[in-house]
């Protein structure tokens, strides 16, 4: 079997890459290790590039359509990965899981209505609500000894007067892989209160050895039918440049009002390569993404250790699913302006800062391991070095 090299250092400077070459706008130090932006400084697998390259190497780009061969690779690495049986009919072209989700709040929610997040959460969950005129609830997750769990309770209540539910199965940015028993208590509160849910399952190939994913439409048939899965290769293949992605949308009457709203905005087409990258991703991407999960669980592996070590006052919880860790600095005592000004100019390193993912995330950072353990290790340095 070949053996895949993700210890390459690749250099992605000047290529109009966000996560590199946007650090002075958003760091305000254009030296800052970047570890931020979710995703990968390891190689698009070579099939995949060679894929591209040779449908690239034909003289006219024009338009396309999604053939059955398209559709029939997502359905295979969906039954082999997850066991979900996908229909054919279910599944439509998104131009990436956020547009698509952002869609559907548009297609199904009024102005005024009430959307759930389980916050602290990825930044466009807030935007997708707040930029169309819909009231923002936050079902806050609560943090226990084990790890950060949903808080029911509350759910039970916010449910009463919402209309929808955008959950992140799994959970970016605290790595909560949801279990079926938490799914299936989140699905009987939302099927009683008719609260639609849209489920953003783009992490869900990135689970950690010793996990599994649920997808959220294997609930039952009930849940099946009120709900929208949103499913990508973009985070697990590294081709998020490519915008290409799936909504999949089992009920024909929400399907259809969806599948009109899309088409209506002309966002239905995409474009060639990201339909040739996603083709073969699914039908060849096992091997290397069994590597890949491995090499991501040895860097979380050893942060958790070097944290324990070195910095016991930094506060984390492993995670089990994406590739990111959710890092509170709280304990240092320090302002969140000190704690931001300490990370980006003294350690020069560039984090997300956790109070962009929701109030509940002040002190906290979110930290890309998708990258070189040489990488991984100068960032520990630096911390223990500052903190």
């Amino acid at each position: 079997m070949k053996r895949y090299d993700f210890d390459l250092q690749i250099d992605r400077a000047n290529t109009n890459c966000v996560k590199y070459d946007l650090r002075d706008a958003v760091f305000c130090n254009p030296d800052v290790l970047p570890m931020w932006v979710a995703d990968m400084d390891f190689e698009t697998p070579d099939f995949v590039r060679e894929a591209v390259i040779r449908r690239a190497e034909h003289p006219v780009y024009g338009y396309h359509f999604k053939d059955a061969p398209y559709f029939d690779a997502i359905r295979g690495w969906l039954s082999r990965r997850h066991q979900w049986e996908v229909e054919r009919a279910w599944m439509s072209f998104v131009p990436g899981v956020v547009c698509g989700f952002t869609m559907a709040v548009m297609a199904f929610t009024q102005e005024g209505d009430e959307v759930i997040i389980q916050s602290p959460v990825y930044p466009p969950f807030h935007h997708a609500v707040t930029a169309h005129g819909r009231k923002l609830v936050y079902n806050t997750l609560k943090v226990t000894d084990q790890g950060y769990v949903m808080d029911y309770e509350l759910l039970e209540q916010q449910a009463k007067t919402a209309k929808m539910l955008i959950l992140c199965n799994p959970h970016n940015p605290v790595g909560r892989c949801w279990t079926r028993g938490e799914l299936e208590r989140l699905s009987e509160i939302c099927l009683r209160n008719h609260v639609l849910v849209l489920s953003d399952e783009i992490h869900c190939d990135l689970v950690l050895p010793g996990y599994k994913h649920t997808p959220y439409a294997t609930l039952g048939e009930a849940a099946a039918q009120h709900c929208l899965v949103f499913h990508a290769a973009s985070k697990t293949f590294n081709l998020a440049g490519l915008a290409t992605s799936t909504a999949i949308i089992p009920n024909p009457e929400l399907r259809e009002r969806y599948v009109f709203f899309v088409e209506a905005l002309e966002a239905h087409l995409g474009n060639i390569f990201g339909k040739v990258a996603t083709q073969v991703a699914m039908e060849q991407g096992d091997a290397w993404l069994a590597q890949l999960l491995d090499y991501v669980q040895g860097n979380v592996d050893y942060v958790s250790g070097f944290l324990k070590q070195h910095l016991p006052k930094v506060r984390f919880f492993k995670p089990q699913a994406t590739y990111m860790m959710w890092l509170d600095f709280n304990g240092y005592g320090l302002s969140e302006e000190a704690l931001w000004h300490k990370m980006t100019q003294e350690a020069a390193l560039g984090l997300n800062r956790g109070k962009d993912f929701g109030q509940e995330g002040s002190g906290f950072f979110r930290i890309n391991l998708a990258c070189p353990r040489a990488t991984v290790e100068d960032a520990m340095r630096r911390l223990q070095k500052v903190f």
